[in-house]
């Protein structure tokens, strides 16, 4: 069992800042996340795009968001339990047990729920075949981009994602992009590359044309791909690569005996608790009058959830406010020495 002040649900930026929080005040977090890798919606929707609302960061990156906020907390030493979600939430005499999908238990006062809108999985081809073939010939994701080298590749969907990787493996591979409607959704410059690129034939583009069925033991060999009159063209192909945005699912959260919302959870904005006392929601998943979906938002949410997690775990001591300029118990935390 492992006891901790607060458990923080989601390692994306908004988890990661609360615990920055929490760590100035001397309270001890752990971290939780489903997926694979820190950085959450921003690593695995977009690594490499730019983000322009950071205060006093002109732009960033969601890759470059995450790896400062990680240099943030470094003094604080956090674990992080990544591929791992939370299954169960029960109440403990004055703590929540909490289980995890890899049966670790743990044992904290506070939880502050930081998962984005909840756990998010991609949208799959409507066809059965796809299943077979799913990560040796079917991806929804690219972790290392050399594994498409030479290779041809259909790729499918109109948004930016789809056209991103279009645009880069025709560098090393065969590409041939497949979009179900005409115009693509993607920003003006990359649809601009993609027809450029399709001109200088360094690929190809298909539209309107849908998924239709696939071919292959083994390994696929070939798709075939279906147009709005029904006429169905075959294509010699290694890989699919499928990009249509992705399914948000409350998952376990829903039955945790919380207020819901349309998928999002309620909070009193004194403090951002939701309806159990000890359990607090900050970012997109929570919900209140004038609520903005900014990471912006995410962390002045974290700042006071943080503050108010510290009266559940420390009960016997005040809580004094005080600014990292001048206190010197948060310059002992964070390994800075006073002048």
């Amino acid at each position: 069992m492992i006891k901790t002040d607060v458990l923080v649900i989601g390692a994306g930026p908004v988890g990661i800042f609360v615990v920055h929080q929490l760590g100035l005040i001397g309270l001890k977090a752990e971290v939780v996340d489903n997926l694979d890798k820190i950085g959450g919606q921003c690593i695995e929707l977009y690594p490499d795009k730019p983000i322009y609302d950071i205060p006093a960061v002109p732009e960033c990156t969601g890759e470059s968001l995450t790896k400062n906020l990680l240099e943030q907390i470094k003094p604080f030493k956090i674990n992080f339990h990544l591929n791992e979600r939370v299954q169960e939430v029960s109440e403990e005499k004055n703590n929540w047990k909490i289980i995890t999908s890899k049966n670790k238990i743990f044992l904290a006062p506070n939880i502050i729920i930081a998962g984005g809108v909840g756990s998010f999985e991609p949208r799959k081809f409507p066809i059965k075949e796809a299943e077979k073939f799913e990560n040796n010939g079917v991806f929804y994701s690219i972790k290392d981009k050399s594994y498409f080298k030479n290779k041809k590749i259909c790729i499918f969907g109109g948004g930016d994602s789809a056209l991103d990787w279009a645009i880069e493996l025709s560098k090393i591979a065969k590409v041939i992009l497949v979009h179900r409607r005409v115009e693509f959704r993607g920003v003006e410059q990359n649809v601009e590359t993609v027809k450029k690129l399709e001109k200088e034939g360094k690929l190809k583009i298909k539209t309107p044309f849908q998924i239709n069925s696939i071919d292959g033991q083994d390994k696929i060999n070939a798709i075939s791909i279906k147009n709005e009159d029904g006429n169905i063209e075959k294509i010699d192909t290694d890989c699919m690569l499928g990009f249509f945005g992705l399914i948000m699912k409350l998952g376990p959260i829903a039955e945790w005996g919380l207020n819901l919302e349309k998928k999002h959870i309620p909070v009193n904005v004194e403090n951002f608790q939701t309806n159990k006392k000890g359990i607090f929601a900050i970012g997109d998943i929570c919900t209140y009058p004038g609520k903005l979906k900014l990471i912006l938002s995410g962390f002045h949410e974290g700042a006071l959830a943080a503050r108010a997690c510290f009266k559940l775990a420390r009960p016997n001591e005040k809580y004094r406010f005080e600014f990292t300029t001048t206190s010197k118990s948060m310059h002992e935390r964070l390994g800075v020495k006073d002048k």
